[in-house]
């Protein structure tokens, strides 16, 4: 889906390659850097370092590149809340709590600035692909919490799971808004008290 780092994930690097993932990486660095709408296909043909007929045989339209950017940060931010989570162990309750490790992670890292995907919506209009495609991946996250909230007994697994999304969206935001990592510590308490009471199992 980044003051102190990504949440976004960071771009993987490549000192060469076929043009595409040139264009690809350069424009995954200035999307999420600058803004969607900031970065200009001007500069990220410039700093990838490609013709501009290279680009547009690749991304006929800067919003498919918007896309194939937007593809690339679900995989990778997908990829470390499952690996956060699996970290946790096998209990699923542990699970919903080891994700927001991945909160922790990323709200570390320089160049943070938050969810790539918060930060789509928030430059796009509704119904266009681009936000299509922020909503879809929000979703996706929300259906897979709420599948370990059903493994780990929740009596309302959607309101658990929906619950927990909120407060991993709002750590993300916090972590930019406030400058301080230490919002996804809070974070993760929080959903670690929410969790013990769902399932009955608080102190």
């Amino acid at each position: 889906m980044t003051t102190r780092a990504a949440s976004a994930p960071q771009a993987v690097r490549t000192s060469a390659g076929p043009a595409r993932e040139k264009i690809l990486a350069t424009a995954f660095r200035l999307f999420y850097a600058h803004g969607l709408r900031a970065a200009g296909i001007d500069t990220i043909i410039a700093e990838s370092g490609i013709s501009k007929a290279t680009f547009y045989k690749y991304f006929p339209a800067k919003d498919e590149l918007i896309l194939a950017y937007l593809d690339r940060v679900d995989a990778i931010w997908t990829g470390q809340l499952h690996a956060a989570a699996e970290a946790a162990g096998p209990d699923p309750a542990a699970q919903l709590v080891g994700l927001f490790d991945a909160l922790t992670s990323a709200c570390r890292r320089d160049g943070y600035r938050g969810c790539a995907f918060i930060n789509a919506a928030a430059e796009s209009a509704s119904g266009t692909p681009v936000h299509e495609r922020t909503v879809a991946h929000k979703r996706a996250v929300l259906a897979w919490m709420q599948g370990l909230a059903a493994e780990a007994g929740a009596a309302r697994p959607d309101r658990l799971a929906r619950s927990l999304s909120l407060i991993l969206d709002g750590g993300l935001a916090s972590g930019v808004l406030d400058g301080d990592p230490e919002a996804a510590e809070t974070a993760r308490d929080a959903a670690s008290r929410l969790i013990a009471a769902s399932l009955g199992t608080a102190e």
